[in-house]
C-alpha cells in the first residue's frame, strides 16, 4: 500500500488510469487506526485489480479539504481521477469496504 502526501496525491491518484482506492486517515483518528491493517490487508488481496494508497490528513489538511473529506475514516475509490463512491465514518467497516471494493474489480 504506497503512502502518498500533498506532493504525489496528484499523479498517483489524480492522474492515474483506472480504480484507485485511498484511505484518508489522520494521527489522532483511532478508527482509522482500527481499520488500516484490514484495508491493508485488502491491499494485499486485491492489488493486483486496484490500486491502494494512504493518504495522512493531518499533514495534508487543505486537499483533504478539497477532495471534500471532512470526517475521518474515510475510504474513496477514484476511477481515472474522479472521485466514484466513498465509505464515511461509520460506514467505513470491513464488510462495507470489501463489498465496495468488489464492485470494481
Amino acid at each position: 500500500m504506497l503512502a502518498v502526501d500533498k506532493e504525489t496525491f496528484e499523479k498517483e491518484v489524480l492522474q492515474a488510469e483506472g480504480y484507485v482506492l485511498v484511505d484518508f486517515y489522520g494521527d489522532g483518528c483511532e478508527p482509522c487506526k482500527a481499520i488500516m491493517p484490514f484495508v491493508e490487508s485488502m491491499s494485499e488481496k486485491y492489488g493486483d485489480k486496484i490500486k491502494f494508497v494512504k493518504l495522512n490528513t493531518t499533514k495534508a489538511r487543505r486537499l483533504a479539504i478539497s477532495q471534500k473529506v471532512m470526517g475521518l475514516p474515510v475510504i474513496a475509490i477514484y476511477k481515472d481521477g474522479e472521485k466514484v463512491e466513498e465509505l464515511v465514518k461509520d460506514q467505513a467497516t470491513e464488510a462495507n469496504i470489501e463489498s465496495m471494493i468488489q464492485k470494481y474489480i
